[in-house]
């Protein structure tokens, strides 16, 4: 599974829905939204990788609480061994009367030679 794959599987456990990029259709009252942020080596000599660490931010946009939901998303990914990187408030969108709220969270993979 990929890194992308893995985050939107455990979006869809949380019971919210989740686009890659922005949101294409008419938004619902609860959506998630992922932006790739960075893909990079490390640990390595003689030019070769031991692992790929992969991040992301999971930006969250509700109508109503976000903490309940926030909340969620972080234990989830905490369980399948993300690290959480950051946590954010972003602000209230009254254009659209919603909250935002951002997780950034990364995974490394081994390198399997």
């Amino acid at each position: 599974m990929t890194f992308l794959e893995e985050l939107n599987t455990i979006i869809t456990a949380c019971g919210l829905p989740v686009e890659t990029g922005i949101f294409s259709g008419v938004p619902p009252d609860s959506y998630v939204v992922i932006t790739p942020l960075s893909d990079s080596f490390a640990e390595f000599a003689d030019n070769r990788p031991q692992s790929d660490i992969q991040e992301a931010r999971l930006s969250l946009f509700t109508k109503g609480n976000y903490t309940k939901l926030k909340n969620a998303i972080v234990r989830a990914l905490l369980d399948a061994d993300f690290t959480i990187t950051d946590r954010r408030y972003v602000e209230f969108e009254p254009d659209i009367g919603v909250h935002n709220y951002c997780v950034d969270a990364q995974k490394i993979y081994q390198i399997k030679e």
